[in-house]
C-alpha cells in the first residue's frame, strides 16, 4: 500500500512539472519567427554557360510505304508540274513543283526511291516557307513515329541526327529522316488532261456509240490521293538492317546543339520556344519581368540567346503567363474570366 501511494505522488509531481513547462513556453515575452514581406523572392538562380543538346525520344513502328511531306523552300506562289501520282519509285530526285517569288522559281523535288502521292495545296496558291505542299510515299520499309503535340516545337526544326533501336532486334543504327514532321492534309490528285481529238458531243456519228474501255487512251484515270496524317517523323534504316513490318522501334532524335550557351533552368522561364519572359530580382528582393529570346532546350535547361548578359539574378519560379480575355457566359448573361485555373 505504501508503494502504491508513493507511485501516485510521483505521477502527480510529473503532471505539475509538465503544466509549468507549458506555461513558461507560452510566455508573452518569447520571440516568434519573422515573416518575409509579401512578394519577397526566396529562390533565385544565376545564368550559367553549358552545352545544350536538344534531343527527344520517340516510339515508332516499322511501316511499308510510309507517307511523308515535302515543304515549300521559300514563301511565294506554288506552281505544280503536270505530273501524275505514280506507283513506281523514281530512280533519281524528280521535279514536281516550283515556288515563285519575285519572278524567280525554287524547285521542289521528291527524293530518289519515293513516289508522288498527291498535292497538298491548290495550284497557284500562296504558301509560306516550311509549309507542306507535296505528299510522297517512300517505297518499301520505313520507320514512322507519331509525335505528341507537346513535342511539336522541340521537333519543329529539321532533325540533325536520328538513331533507332528495334525492340528485341538490331540497333542502334542511323535512321535517315524524310520530309517534315508537320501534319499533312489529305493529298489531292489533279484531273487528267482532256483529249483534244474527240468529236464534239453534238457531232453526227456513224453507227452506235462505242463505250469507253477502262484504261483506254483519253479515258479518265481514277487515282487515289494520300490520306491526312498527324504529326509524324519518318526515317529509313540502312539496307543491312533487317526490318519486320509492325516491329516497335525507339528513336533518339537530336534537332540541335549549342556549345557553351547561356542557360537557365526551365522553371525560371515562361515559354520554351522563340520569345519568353523571366523575372529579375533586385537588391530589394522584388521582381521585374523582362523579355528574352529563347533557343534550344534539353528539358532541364533552356538557352537564352538575347535579353540577359549572365550577371543577373533570376527568380524561380518564372513569371506567370497572363490569363485569357473574359468570355461571355450564355447561361449567366455575364462574363467569365478564363485564366490559368480554368
Amino acid at each position: 500500500m505504501f508503494r502504491f501511494r508513493a507511485a501516485r505522488a510521483v505521477m502527480a509531481l510529473s503532471v505539475v512539472a509538465v503544466i509549468a513547462a507549458g506555461c513558461s513556453d507560452s510566455d508573452p515575452g518569447a520571440e516568434t519567427p519573422a515573416l518575409e514581406a509579401p512578394g519577397t523572392v526566396l529562390t533565385t538562380v544565376k545564368p550559367v554557360r553549358k552545352d545544350v543538346v536538344n534531343s527527344i525520344s520517340l516510339t515508332g513502328k516499322v511501316t511499308i510505304d510510309p507517307v511523308f511531306g515535302i515543304v515549300a523552300p521559300i514563301g511565294g506562289e506554288v506552281r505544280y508540274v503536270d505530273r501524275r501520282p505514280n506507283t513506281v519509285p523514281v530512280d533519281q530526285a524528280t521535279w514536281v513543283a516550283s515556288v515563285w517569288k519575285r519572278g524567280v522559281p525554287s524547285r521542289v523535288e521528291i527524293p530518289k526511291g519515293s513516289m508522288l502521292a498527291g498535292r497538298l495545296m491548290a495550284d497557284h496558291a500562296t504558301v509560306t516557307a516550311g509549309m507542306p505542299i507535296i505528299s510522297a510515299k517512300h517505297a518499301g520499309y520505313g520507320i514512322v513515329a507519331e509525335i505528341d503535340s507537346a513535342q511539336a516545337y522541340r521537333l519543329s526544326g529539321r532533325a540533325q541526327s536520328v538513331r533507332g533501336q528495334i525492340k528485341n532486334g538490331p540497333g542502334p543504327f542511323a535512321c535517315m529522316p524524310l520530309g517534315t514532321v508537320a501534319a499533312l492534309p489529305e493529298g489531292t490528285v489533279p484531273e487528267p488532261p482532256q483529249p483534244t481529238d474527240q468529236p464534239a458531243p453534238d457531232a453526227q456519228q456513224s453507227g452506235p456509240p462505242v463505250p469507253e474501255q477502262p484504261g483506254a487512251a483519253g479515258a479518265p484515270q481514277q487515282q487515289p490521293g494520300s490520306e491526312s496524317t498527324g504529326l509524324r517523323l519518318v526515317c529509313t534504316a540502312p539496307k543491312d538492317i533487317k526490318l519486320i513490318n509492325g516491329a516497335s522501334v525507339t528513336l533518339d532524335v537530336v534537332t540541335g546543339k549549342a556549345a557553351k550557351a547561356l542557360v537557365l533552368p526551365v522553371e525560371a522561364v515562361a515559354g520554351t520556344q522563340g520569345k519568353g519572359k523571366v523575372d529579375l530580382v533586385g537588391p530589394d528582393q522584388q521582381r521585374k519581368t523582362v523579355d528574352v529570346t529563347l533557343g534550344l532546350t534539353d528539358g532541364r535547361f533552356v538557352e537564352i540567346r538575347a535579353g540577359l548578359n549572365g550577371s543577373e539574378t533570376v527568380a524561380i519560379p518564372g513569371p506567370d503567363l497572363p490569363g485569357g480575355e473574359p468570355q461571355a457566359d450564355p447561361g449567366a448573361g455575364g462574363a467569365v474570366q478564363v485564366g490559368p485555373g480554368g
